[in-house]
């Protein structure tokens, strides 16, 4: 997901994380519910493993959701960036769109991934390879997985309580012509006027695809 931003050319450590269930990482919840805390327990543990103390979280989409429950739990986590990501409870549409689409994907997850991909980029022509890439990828995740990942984004509470006590750590990104979060929800919902918010012109729900160096560039100017 992002070696398209070529991170580790800038001045500062990155370290790249597998969540549960994505790429090489296992999915073992043995909890009764799907749940974003899930992930945001393993990414601590992994991150106490390594004896990092203090850090900044970049997340995309549901990235986003395990990095504002990090800065909810972690004192040690500094500044948050959320990719094309929210901080509020689903909608009850939105709700049953997840349910709908844990089911899906264990009757047709090829077809489901195929489809969905796309409609994530504004301007397709011209990343053909990378859409394709996309596909590929999430192809090699388990129907278990993405089910998991739906019924956990389903079952996340609003946060932006989290955003109002800490509006300077916060920096949102997103595409002007998100599919999926519409520039002006997010503006209206923003808690506080010190949060940065600033929108890609020529981006969809992937910003850090369809404009990789200006994210890349938006990222150093706030991390450092």
């Amino acid at each position: 997901m992002w070696h398209y931003l070529q991170l580790s050319t800038l001045p500062m450590r990155c370290i790249f994380i597998d969540l549960p269930g994505h790429g090489g990482s296992q999915l073992d919840d043995e909890n009764e519910k799907p749940s974003i805390q899930y992930f945001a327990n393993q990414v601590r543990s992994f991150l106490g493993q390594l004896n990092i103390v203090q850090y900044d979280l970049v997340g995309h989409s549901m990235g986003g959701y395990v990095a504002l429950e990090l800065k909810k739990v972690d004192p040690n986590c500094r500044k948050v960036v959320l990719l094309n990501s929210n901080f509020w409870e689903d909608s009850e549409e939105k709700k049953r769109d997840r349910v709908r689409v844990a089911d899906l994907v264990f009757k047709a997850k090829s077809l489901f991934i195929s489809e969905a991909i796309p409609g994530l980029f504004y301007l397709k022509k011209g990343k053909e390879v990378e859409i394709q890439t996309l596909i590929d990828e999430a192809k090699n995740m388990s129907a278990d997985a993405i089910a998991y990942a739906s019924l956990a984004m389903r079952e996340r509470k609003d946060l932006s309580h989290i955003l109002k006590k800490y509006p300077s750590d916060f920096f949102i990104v997103s595409g002007q012509h998100d599919p999926l979060i519409s520039p002006e929800e997010l503006s209206s919902r923003l808690p506080s006027e010190q949060i940065q918010l600033l929108f890609l012109e020529n981006a969809g729900h992937m910003g850090h695809i369809e404009e990789s160096e200006k994210t890349k560039e938006l990222l150093f100017h706030f991390l450092q």
